[in-house]
């Protein structure tokens, strides 16, 4: 997977989330070769897992800071992310 993905992503999220903790894992290579696995020609990422401590989650939903974090992704998605695994949190939860 390339770097450049995931240096890409990680910005986009800092950017948008200014975040107090940050991973950014990612996890195509987990299912390569499984049956139903969307395989990006290009490469790119295709599974991530995200887990992020932020003060714009504090009061929100749990589905509603994954819409966040989902808007802040959506030109990833729309380019051929297939599973997005997020941990989303306020500070102190």
């Amino acid at each position: 997977m390339s770097q450049a993905n995931l240096t890409q992503i990680r910005s986009t999220l800092e950017a948008g989330l200014s975040p107090l903790a940050l991973e950014v894992e990612d996890e195509s290579q987990l299912h390569a070769g499984h049956a139903h696995n969307t395989s990006r020609p290009d490469g790119g990422i295709t599974h991530l897992r995200v887990r992020v401590v932020a003060e714009a989650f504090r009061g929100k939903s749990r589905i509603d800071r994954h819409r966040l974090v989902n808007a802040l992704l959506a030109a990833e998605i729309a380019g051929g992310l297939h599973a997005l695994a997020i941990d989303a949190k306020a500070p102190g939860e």
